[in-house]
């Protein structure tokens, strides 16, 4: 897995985000302050995506305690497209819809999966392009940045 990292520039704000959650409700940015984020934008025919996913999910666990959120926002596809894929492969993360694509356009996301890192104060510090091994040593020192901004 080769994952880019992206700084996001430095006087660029935080887009602002309400993306509706697959199992009701929806997800905001504000609801998740006080949190470390993942973004992770991906889409059921995204191969890479799927590839990501246990990696993602296991680090989801483990960091939950520390204040770790990891939102999988599915990119422009249909609630039963998305129930069909979730349904062969559990992940055991919150899924969000980016029904229209303008959450991926808002981060600047143009290559599946992106994953985009928010700290506790709700600002994007960088963006993981392309698939990650999220229990590698890469990852954890990405992390490990992100969780003490």
């Amino acid at each position: 897995a080769s994952a880019l990292r992206r700084d996001w520039p430095r006087r660029k704000a935080t887009p602002p985000l309400r993306l509706p959650l697959l199992d009701g409700g929806d997800f905001t940015l504000a609801g998740a302050a006080g949190n470390a984020l993942l973004l992770n934008f991906w889409a059921s025919w995204c191969e890479p995506c799927r590839d990501e996913m246990p990696s993602l999910s296991r680090l989801a666990r483990r960091e939950a305690a520390h204040g770790l959120r990891i939102v999988a926002v599915d990119y422009r596809e249909g609630d039963e497209a998305i129930r069909r894929f979730l349904d062969a492969h559990p992940i055991g993360l919150p899924v969000a819809a980016d029904r229209d694509g303008s959450a991926a356009r808002g981060f600047d996301v143009h290559a599946f999966p992106s994953t985009v890192a928010i700290d506790r104060r709700g600002r994007v510090r960088f963006v993981v392009m392309g698939e990650c091994d999220w229990d590698g040593p890469q990852a954890r020192a990405w992390l490990g940045e992100l969780m003490r901004a």
